[in-house]
């Protein structure tokens, strides 16, 4: 059973169809009003043939399958499709859905998971038969991205399509995951009314606790005490079971015992709940019992259509005035603001709102995910890109779910509102044929590139978060530092340009410590209108005793007047009282010019156009054979790879020579040495018998009977194009240039796949070796155009066939008339999961 979500954030089980459904399809086929099964069968169709009811269930889930949505184990749709002929590309598509639940998307979530399941089996093609008063289903396939091909006939619209992805088919299906998961979201912060279960009577408890902060935060819709016995639970009346409460219950919190969770859960599903908060702990988090225990939790919940917060969940917060929703276990929330908050950690959550509290920080919503079973930090993504109340998101990251997804999803949110996340640099163990996965910089960078602001700590992520909040984005790296203590100011300065910003000419600039509040503001009005300059730095020192007279308000004043009027932010460490809202104050010269660091480095990425994916000529996905020798596969995506010859004596190294043609190049066949020149591992330039002989007996007493014999090619710069499966993101390019010298210092750049022209232009420029290529010392600058798109090919390449574990093509000689390839070696294994590919479905 999988669970997807529909149209209006709901959420259904999907599975392949069972030789026992037969009973069910009966009662789904009678639930449907004569004019569905009409529109479907193209007749009245009152009762189903016991052959055809056979044929219906029983199916070979290869040339013949179907799926079944099933909604509290009730089959409400049924989708099909059948191979028309043995080894035809083509297959019939089909789908029903129950009256009551037309128009919630079902049909088009059946359309991607019947599509993916003939692709890998061969078919090509769906075709249809529609009545043309069936306007629903001519506009599920119409909208789905395809291009549909229509004829007319004997009363019938007929449709053709093709099923393979295409760019429009993944947009239009991005697009649908985005609505569907933002509602299940905005179901779970709005609810209009809530069950509490778990509050005892006595007013004792985590339960009570919460139920107590839900009513007391003025929460605006119903709450609803569910208690086996009392009557009344803290004041309000309490029920049975939800459902006897007569209202519609959207959200439930379960702070019970673990062995009673699932009751509870069950009762909530029965009162048509939406989704659940599990505060209860007791599960993954307590070892193999408790992960089994959860594992059985959330395919209960999947199977009644509930999403899950949690469990360990600390709860869930919304401070629209028009809601007030406190179900969390802190006593108070921060004021309302502009600040999405998303935290893993359950037991941080409370010290993480005391914090954000403390720092003024105001937050527009907020979620404690707990174990993370289910609801994750990419569904709140989906939900805050839209939501008007949200400026700014914060994520507290321990884990990734579905790291490529989150990638993706944050690489179209940044692009809106930005994204800050403190997150592990741990990286996954293990190694990716034999060479290690991207260390923890490189992960750092892979997540700058997708517009994410990560930093190293929750301090950090609320420096940075009031910053965004407050104050508008730098323009560039000119920064002015004004205050009036010349030893604050140099510490300024050099955390400056420790972070990567630049001090404008003309500064630091410093007032004299004797210098009043109008001084002060002066100076920093002049240099929030000077227009060499991007950011402002403050740094102020309070006055001796008795120094001046008691200014501390205007001094106040000075820094806010310029932090509310000016178009440039500004930072400071004020030393004195504290600052209205709105003037990021820290209590440290480095932490705010870090802060600022962060923010002007997230500017510059935004001024960057997207890349895009461009059309390559020569690339046929459908004729690359990953078992291949990786000079065909290279082949089938327009990649030449000088050809070689493995020879294991000085004849059969000659009669390759004679076959390739004089001159020729003579290398070790051992792979770590084949391209090491400085080893004496290569011979070049061999013009002859004579030359060959003499080469390979110097190279089989040092390496070896075995050598490569290789057609000569032009001199170029040496190169160097990885792929590696890596663990967090997927496939990911690496770029560097050859050589021991970058090898030792790690000098490869990375990007994950596939490559936009932007980032495969990107990879060339990034290594520190990289002016090699554009003209070093008199040297002719290399082709760049033919480097990018090289790696853009590669980029496809990866992203196209999961089971490629590494790729690595090295030496690559770049020259000004372009670049070959000398070599390329694979690794193929099982296909690697990529949990962001292929239909919709909850991960």
């Amino acid at each position: 059973m999988q669970n997807v979500l529909l149209a209006d954030g709901s959420a259904v089980g999907l599975r392949e169809i069972r030789p026992d459904d037969a009973p069910a399809i009966l009662d789904f086929h009678s639930r449907m009003s004569e004019r569905t099964r009409y529109l479907r069968y193209f007749s009245p169709y009152p009762s189903i043939p016991e052959r055809d009811l056979e044929r219906f269930v029983k199916v070979d889930h290869q040339d013949r399958e179907a799926y079944v949505i099933e909604v509290a184990q009730q089959i409400i749709a049924v989708g099909r499709y059948e191979r028309l002929g043995p080894g035809s590309p083509d297959a019939e598509v089909a789908f029903v859905v129950e009256d009551a639940y037309q128009g919630r998307g079902i049909g088009s979530v059946l359309l991607e998971h019947l599509a993916e399941k003939a692709r890998e089996h061969g078919m090509s093609r769906f075709v249809a038969e529609v009545l043309p008063e069936n306007r629903g289903m001519l506009r599920v396939f119409s909208d789905f991205g395809y291009q549909v091909q229509r004829t007319y006939a004997d009363g019938v619209v007929h449709l053709s399509f093709p099923i393979a992805p295409t760019e429009r088919s993944r947009q239009v299906q991005e697009s649908r995951e985005h609505v569907t998961e933002a509602r299940s979201i905005a179901r779970l912060l709005a609810p209009r009314a809530v069950a509490v279960y778990g509050a005892s009577a006595s007013g004792q408890g985590i339960g009570a606790a919460m139920l107590g902060h839900l009513r007391d935060g003025g929460y605006t819709g119903t709450i609803v005490p569910v208690h086996r016995r009392a009557s009344r639970v803290a004041g309000l009346e309490a029920y049975r079971s939800a459902a006897d409460a007569g209202v519609t219950v959207d959200l439930a919190l379960i702070a019970v015992p673990p062995e009673g969770v699932a009751d509870a859960l069950a009762d909530a599903a029965a009162s048509g709940a939406g989704g659940v908060v599990v505060v209860s702990a007791g599960f993954a988090e307590a070892g193999a019992k408790g992960a089994e225990a959860q594992h059985e939790l959330i395919e209960n919940a999947q199977a009644a259509g509930l999403r899950v917060v949690g469990p360990t969940s600390m709860g869930v917060a919304n401070t629209d005035p028009s809601v007030r929703l406190n179900a969390t276990l802190a006593p108070a929330l921060p004021a309302p603001g502009r600040v999405g908050f998303f935290s893993q950690s359950g037991a941080l959550g409370v010290a993480l709102l005391k914090e954000a509290d403390r720092r003024g920080l105001g937050l527009s919503s907020f979620v404690s995910a707990g174990n993370r079973a289910d609801v994750s930090g990419n569904d709140l993504l989906q939900y805050w890109q839209d939501d008007p109340r949200t400026d700014v998101v914060l994520l507290y990251l321990e884990t990734f779910g579905n790291p490529r997804k989150f990638a993706r999803l944050a690489r179209r949110m940044s692009r809106i509102k930005p994204v800050v996340a403190v997150a592990s640099a741990t990286r996954p163990r293990g190694l990716l044929g034999g060479r290690p996965v991207p260390d923890a910089d490189a992960v750092t960078a892979l997540f700058a590139r997708s517009g994410v602001i990560r930093v190293d700590t929750v301090q950090e992520l609320f420096d940075v978060g009031l910053l965004l909040t407050h104050q508008p984005l730098p323009a560039g790296h000119q920064i002015a530092v004004v205050g009036n203590s010349s030893a604050l100011s140099e510490l300024a300065v050099a955390a400056c340009r420790a972070n990567g910003l630049s001090v404008a000419e003309g500064y630091p600039h410093d007032v004299s410590p004797q210098a009043g509040a109008r001084e002060l503001a002066v100076a920093l009005s002049a240099a929030a209108a000077d227009k060499n300059v991007d950011a402002l730095v403050a740094v102020f020192a309070p006055p001796l005793p008795g120094q001046l007279a008691d200014e501390s308000g205007d001094f106040v004043e000075a820094v806010a007047d310029v932090a509310r009027d000016g178009e440039k932010p500004i930072v400071s460490t004020f030393l004195l009282g504290s600052l209205p809202a709105g003037v990021p104050a820290y209590p440290s010269v480095e932490e705010a010019v870090r802060a600022l660091a962060r923010v002007a480095t997230y500017a510059d990425w935004l001024r960057r156009p997207p890349g895009v994916l461009p059309e390559l000529s020569g690339v046929d996905p459908d004729a690359a054979d990953v078992e291949a020798l990786p000079s065909e596969l290279l082949a089938a995506y327009g990649i030449d790879v000088v050809p070689s010859t493995l020879a294991g004596s000085d004849a059969e190294a000659l009669a390759a020579a004679d076959r390739l043609g004089f001159p020729v190049a003579l290398k070790a066949a051992r792979g770590a040495l084949r391209h090491r020149i400085d080893l004496g591992a290569v011979r070049l330039d061999l013009a002859d018998e004579d030359d060959l002989r003499t080469a390979y007996a110097s190279l089989a007493r040092s390496f070896g009977p075995d050598v490569l014999v290789q057609s000569m090619v032009a001199p170029g710069v040496a190169c160097t194009i990885e792929v590696r499966e890596d663990p967090c993101f997927g496939p990911i390019v690496g770029f560097g240039l050859g050589g021991v010298a970058s090898e030792l210092l790690g000098d490869v750049a990375w990007r994950a796949a596939p490559l936009t022209d932007r980032a495969a232009s990107a990879l060339v420029d990034e290594p520190r070796a990289a002016p090699l290529l554009r003209g070093y010392r008199g040297s002719a600058p290399v082709d760049r155009a033919a480097l990018i798109d090289l790696l853009l090919r590669v980029g496809r390449l990866a992203d196209d066939h999961p089971r490629i574990r590494s790729l690595t093509l090295n030496p690559v000689l770049a020259r000004p008339d372009g670049c070959s390839v000398l070599h390329a070696a694979a690794e193929i294994g099982p296909a690697a999961t990529r949990a962001d590919t292929g239909p919709r479905r909850l991960l």
